[in-house]
């Protein structure tokens, strides 16, 4: 017999949680709802993850109050949880909620940490106050090719706020030369170590690929973005949908020391229609005896 594989990583992400939006007095507000309920599926789950990333717009404001809200139900996660500042953020008041989170050089909230198996996960900065879309200076730059440079064949995983990607989804969307994108695609060319880049922003799952990497947008804990492709001219307001009551999502990133898979779930009441049970174990051990 040969020896045990290790057990794979899993890495959770959740993203733009916006706590704080549109409290009402002696009511609970609905994105605290959804984030408790998405956070209970992580820790009564069967997927236990080992680390979570909370990739940006954590609070709706930026404001003290709501990142300590959510500091306080996180207190207790038998995990590391690794926080990213969003467009909707506070650097300042990120910092003061999460103190594992140490602004660098230049007040950045950006960071490499070493996972399990070999992974290196880097945690980018991507916030300009008062702007909604993304910025990635030359200072941030220069930073991530440094660190890139110190590990050129550890497998690495990137995490940032903003994708920076044209989607389709008009008023979401950056401008597709902005100069923070190339400048992120020019430290990026070539890096073969990095496996995938991961997002949030959008409040919608995507998949595409920049700067000949893979790149993913995981869906939201708040409400999500209406799917709606079509134009939109900003001075008709048509009445199209912009935001929908589509189930809290979140992802699991799973590393198994070679190979990174991402899978998504949405987090509802559903009927179960099937379970493992003695008369399917036919059926189970022939899906086993296949894989040799």
């Amino acid at each position: 017999m040969g020896d045990t594989p290790a057990r794979a990583v899993l890495i959770a992400q959740m993203t733009d949680i916006h706590v704080g939006f549109a409290p009402h007095d002696g009511e609970d507000e609905l994105n605290l709802i959804r984030f408790r309920t998405t956070l209970k599926r992580l820790l009564e789950g069967p997927n236990r993850p080992d680390l979570l990333v909370l990739s940006g717009d954590i609070t709706d404001r930026g404001d003290t109050e709501s990142f300590a809200k959510t500091a306080a139900l996180l207190a207790d996660c038998p995990f590391p949880v690794l926080p990213l500042v969003g467009n909707h953020d506070s650097r300042a008041a990120l910092a003061g909620a999460f103190p594992q989170i140490v602004p660098a050089e230049g007040g950045f909230l950006h960071y490499v940490v070493e996972a399990p198996l070999g992974l290196r996960i880097i945690g980018l900065d991507t916030l300009e106050d008062g702007r909604h879309g993304g910025a990635f200076c030359e200072a941030r730059a220069r930073w991530l090719a440094d660190r890139l440079a110190e590990a050129p064949a550890t497998p690495t995983l990137i995490f940032m706020h903003h994708p920076p990607v044209v989607v389709g989804i008009d008023w979401m969307d950056p401008a597709p030369h902005e100069p923070w994108i190339a400048r992120l695609a020019a430290v990026l060319e070539g890096q073969s170590q990095v496996l995938a880049i991961h997002c949030g922003h959008l409040h919608r799952q995507i998949v595409t690929r920049f700067a000949g990497i893979p790149l993913g947008v995981t869906p939201s804990v708040a409400p999500l973005v209406a799917m709606d492709l079509s134009r939109i001219d900003p001075a008709v307001p048509d009445e199209r949908a912009l935001i929908t009551t589509e189930h809290p999502a979140y992802a699991l990133h799973r590393w198994d020391g070679a190979n990174l898979v991402s899978h998504y779930e949405r987090v509802g009441d559903w009927q179960v229609l099937e379970r493992y049970h003695a008369g399917l174990m036919p059926m189970i051990e022939n899906a086993f005896a296949e894989r040799g």
